[in-house]
């Protein structure tokens, strides 16, 4: 019993290993100069200041015989992590401790009689860190899997609330859209009661005029039948019936107009609300997928075919949306990627790159979305008074000048590599060149622009139909193009150069605009009205309302709207402020959520109602029923803050 209580005191003086470290031993005579035995092994199980436990496996009767005995002394060599040669030790059985279950197993307790102090040292203190380590590691575990849960519940509300607010928003504009059918049906309504009481109120007075003429005759002829009389006063009072009705009917509708009208008040001031909300979120989805190695924000979230891909021309419409937020640093990290590190190709920027590491995603080399980046390079330094990346545009400028003088008639080729002429990228160009004289006072960026107009007028518009080309020798309808040449040139320079900027705002509505079913992402399915990429009559696919095209229209029309006040027509300009309001409105159907991780649900404009299908100038939308677009996103932005990106104010 005692030597039970004994042997207890003496294992809690030790520390429990949680991993063993291996030991070779061997039983030396009592003097230490003979080998009573072979080198042997065996494995911690506890370690203390004074002595260590070892776990013998396959021990032989000689030498669990050895060991009780406690014959001689025993050498040790413990292997330990980290160092590159075994801890030597000398030291005496304290006890030994037989294994029922496995006959060839044995505990044996060592006394140390001779070991280096400060390796001694080691060897306790890895086997303390070795006793924290598991309770250590679970905590570490169960922390990092709360602190997952915890993020995820965080992500997964902000999600949800993210889409209800889009949800909420997209509910409240088709409300508002009902109300206001409502409003035009009891309009008409009301305009035909008025018509049928005009006829009513000519109607009595053709029977009066008639009665008093009767009358007179009768006095003539000295006679008036009661009959007659009766006749009259019969007819005047049904008529008069007549007006009542219809004037209970006309005062009914009133009250059913201003009820309607005050609750499309309501809506508008909750969607006035939502749609901020929604426009704030819209603004953080664009921070946020910012890449902050390269500076370079994917184009299209959604689409894995291109999901990584950054087109220049977005990028171009970020830096804009940055500045135009104050936003420097962002825009400054675009502009630098573009103005040190981006790779050009023959002259020229790439249209796209990729978004992690700012290598080419595609060698072609188009002057549109060149020029644009010198448009944002001035735009920004307009906003930020920086003027460090003029170089850039200047850069820009001399590379575009080149190409425009390798054409007789000054007009400026779609890349070095092509033929065709198209009228958005003449469009750009008048905008930059007439920036970049405004920025540096350089006349041959206001020569230039001269020569582009010249060749805008002669190639691509016209006083017949359509009244703007998408190219030069090309009829084809671009709604871009009507937009951009309302916030290019301006209505000012159009009328003053003998076109007309309403027909062009006029044959863009009537040829572009179209109505379709959206079935949005949570599968609501919704009717919108919106601009095509064409005339839906030029392709089989039915109409197609793209984002960024109905958002460059609304700019268009703000434009037209500011145009007419200053003329002093406030008619006209309150029709133009209403084409702005309608589509813009529209365009808040098309509001989604993000669809990646990343994105926790922010708010984004989804590129066009349909996906993967022809634009009819060549290329096809994005694959993915809720892929998220910058250019769609930033120029809806741009709509609603009234932001014209071609003009440098």
């Amino acid at each position: 019993m005692n030597k039970e209580v004994n042997l207890g005191q003496e294992r809690r003086k030790y520390i429990r290993l949680d991993s063993v470290l291996p030991v070779q031993f061997r039983i030396l005579s009592s003097e230490g100069k003979n080998s009573l035995s072979e080198w042997l092994q065996g494995f911690t199980n506890n370690v203390g200041k004074g002595g260590i436990c070892l776990t013998v496996n396959k021990c032989s009767p000689q030498i669990l015989g050895l060991l009780k005995e406690k014959q001689g002394k025993v050498s040790l060599e413990i292997e330990m992590p980290f160092l590159a040669r075994p801890i030597k030790a000398e030291s005496l059985v304290s006890w030994v401790k037989d294994c029922p279950e496995c006959p060839d197993k044995c505990l044996v307790g060592l006394n140390y009689r001779q070991i280096d102090p400060s390796q001694n040292k080691s060897i306790l203190r890895y086997a303390r860190l070795r006793q924290l380590f598991v309770p250590l590691l679970f905590s570490i575990i169960i922390a990092l899997v709360a602190g997952l849960a915890m993020n995820s519940f965080i992500n997964l509300k902000l999600t949800q609330g993210n889409k209800e607010l889009v949800g909420q928003l997209v509910g409240i504009v088709q409300e508002s859209s009902i109300a206001k059918q409502k409003v035009k049906l009891i309009s008409k309504e009301k305009d035909d009661l008025q018509v049928k009481l005009q006829a009513l109120a000519a109607r009595i007075r053709t029977v009066e005029e008639e009665r008093l003429k009767a009358q007179e005759e009768a006095k003539a002829e000295q006679e008036l039948s009661s009959q007659k009389l009766d006749e009259f006063k019969a007819l005047v009072e049904q008529l008069a019936k007549e007006k009542t009705s219809l004037e209970a009917q006309l005062s009914g509708l009133s009250v059913r107009e201003n009820a309607v009208t005050e609750e499309l008040l309501h809506l508008g001031q909750k969607k006035a609300s939502l749609e901020k909300l929604n426009l704030d979120k819209m603004y953080q989805w664009l921070k946020i997928h910012q890449n902050p190695r390269t500076g370079l924000v994917m184009s299209f979230e959604g689409d894995r075919s291109i999901e990584n891909w950054a087109f220049t021309y977005d990028q171009a419409l970020l830096i804009q949306a940055y500045a135009n937020f104050s936003d420097f640093a962002r825009a400054k990290k675009l502009l630098d990627f573009f103005g040190k590190k981006a790779k050009r190709v023959q002259g020229g920027f790439a249209n796209a790159y990729y978004a992690n590491d700012g290598q080419p995603a595609e060698y072609i080399v188009h002057s549109g979305p060149n020029i644009w980046l010198g448009i944002a390079a001035l735009q920004y330094a307009k906003k930020s008074n920086d003027y460090s990346y003029t170089g850039l545009a200047e850069g820009i400028a001399e590379w575009v000048m080149r190409l425009q003088k390798e054409d007789p008639d000054a007009g400026i080729r779609g890349g070095p590599d092509v033929e065709w002429f198209a009228t958005e990228h003449n469009l750009d160009a008048y905008a930059f060149f007439d920036m970049l004289y405004k920025t540096t006072g350089k006349a041959q960026y206001r020569n230039a622009q001269e020569k582009v107009l010249n060749w805008l007028l002669k190639n691509t518009y016209a006083k017949i139909d359509p009244p703007v080309k998408r190219g030069k020798g090309d009829s084809t309808i671009a709604t871009d193009t009507y937009a951009w040449s309302i916030a290019a040139i301006g209505p000012e320079k159009l009328e003053a150069a003998g076109m007309n900027p309403d027909k062009i705002m006029e044959f863009a509505e009537e040829n572009c605009a179209v109505t379709v079913s959206l079935r949005r992402p949570e599968g609501q399915v919704v009717e919108m009205k919106g601009f095509d990429f064409a005339p839906v009559r030029h392709v089989a696919r039915g109409g197609v309302i793209s984002s960024e095209w109905t958002a460059q229209m609304v700019v268009s029309f703000k434009i037209m709207s500011d145009f007419y006040y200053k003329k002093n027509m406030p008619a006209k300009a309150r029709y133009y402020a209403q084409k702005a309001d309608e589509y813009l409105s529209e365009l808040s159907n098309m509001i989604i959520s993000s669809p990646s991780p990343s994105g926790q649900g922010e708010s984004c404009m989804a590129y066009a109602s349909e996906d993967f299908v022809d634009t009819g100038h060549g290329w096809l939308t994005p694959k993915g029923k809720s892929t998220g677009s910058v250019a769609g996103t930033v120029y809806t932005l741009f709509a609603y803050y009234k932001y014209n990106p071609l003009e440098l104010k």
